[in-house]
């Protein structure tokens, strides 16, 4: 079955007779939801829904950005509202307490998601902020220390793997330095490699039995001077593959911030050229992705084989789970947040 290398997003809560016919065309690998798709849980199962009938695959990845904090798409009044990381990283009663926090905040998220057939959560952050960098990381992010971001990463990718969904480690190989923000302009770090390998990289390899990782669109001056992770293969082999030994599944960020150059399908080609084992596309404008599928290739070789052993990570069952209990533990373990 022909796959394309891509994912993307649609307009609006309800899927246009073009988007289907355009999806059912060149057959993605999977989609994204934004808030502008939510109104209610039935109608966001019926939305998730058409979107894989449209590839005739039910096991195609419906992705999402459900952080916690101020990146969430579900909330109230149909879904609880999460903190952000920060927040449960600073929780009293030290990493042991935090931990089980994020772990079980993470397997709640992944409860509201399964429930509406959202398999993949593009989370955790895994970047480390420093400071005077852009606050586009700040409060997503679960610590300070590459050590904190280590640990409660994992502890949010295993509470989302119990709940049968994805995480998607992110922004490799590092957004922390960072002092713009790559939805605007092109984030320059002019870090060492000895700093990036003191401080970014390490819970990138803690976690590099993860299934799937999206790239930062961030020139690193020590890895590649003139092209930023997504589009640079010295970045994507060298490091990502080479350096940090991640071996799931690569997708860029979304190809529509204007950190990249070059019209969409440019953006496209230079993105898997480079390494990326799939591209994403997120705002829904149908002449956008017209120009990404122009640039977009069969899902075929290693990616294929990439794609296949992320989705094999998915449990057949979630993991026992019982709402209300697990509910009553994560408001107690938040009354312990510092002020």
């Amino acid at each position: 079955m022909n796959v394309s290398a891509a994912i993307y997003g649609c307009a609006g809560p309800r899927l246009g007779a073009e988007e289907a016919a355009f999806f059912r065309d060149v057959r993605p690998w999977g989609f994204i939801l934004f808030a502008r798709n939510i109104e209610s849980p039935d109608q966001v199962r019926a939305l998730v829904s058409a979107l894989r009938g449209t590839v005739g695959r039910e096991d195609a990845p419906v992705l999402i950005d459900q952080e916690g904090g101020r990146v969430q798409r579900f909330g109230p009044p149909h879904w609880r509202k999460y903190p952000a990381a920060r927040t449960l990283a600073r929780l009293s009663g030290g990493r042991v307490v935090q931990r089980e926090a994020v772990r079980l905040g993470a397997r709640l998220m992944a409860d509201d998601l399964f429930s509406l057939g959202v398999n993949v959560d593009c989370a955790p952050v895994l970047d480390v902020p420093q400071p005077g960098a852009h606050d586009i990381i700040g409060d997503r992010a679960y610590g300070e220390t590459p050590e904190a971001v280590a640990v409660l990463g994992r502890a949010a990718a295993e509470g989302l793997l119990a709940g049968g969904v994805l995480p998607v480690i992110k922004h490799i190989p590092g957004h922390g330095r960072a002092t713009s923000d790559s939805h605007l302009d092109l984030p320059v770090v002019e870090a060492s490699i000895e700093a990036l390998r003191a401080t970014d990289f390490p819970p990138f390899q803690a976690l590099s039995d993860m299934p799937l990782a999206m790239t930062a669109h961030v020139l690193y001056q020590a890895l590649d001077s003139r092209r930023p992770a997504t589009t640079s293969r010295r970045v994507i082999e060298g490091v990502f593959r080479g350096e940090l030994g991640f071996t799931g599944l690569i997708m860029s960020d979304d190809l529509s911030m204007q950190a990249l150059e070059g019209d969409m399908t440019l953006r496209a080609r230079q993105s898997l050229a480079a390494g990326c084992d799939v591209v994403l596309h997120c705002n829904g404008n149908m002449a956008e992705m017209v120009a990404v599928a122009a640039g977009v290739r069969t899902l075929s070789g290693r990616a294929a084989r990439r794609a296949e052993a992320a989705l094999a990570r998915l449990p057949k069952r979630p993991e026992p789970f019982d709402r209300r209990e697990a509910e009553a533990r994560f408001d107690a373990l938040l009354e312990g947040a510092s002020a």
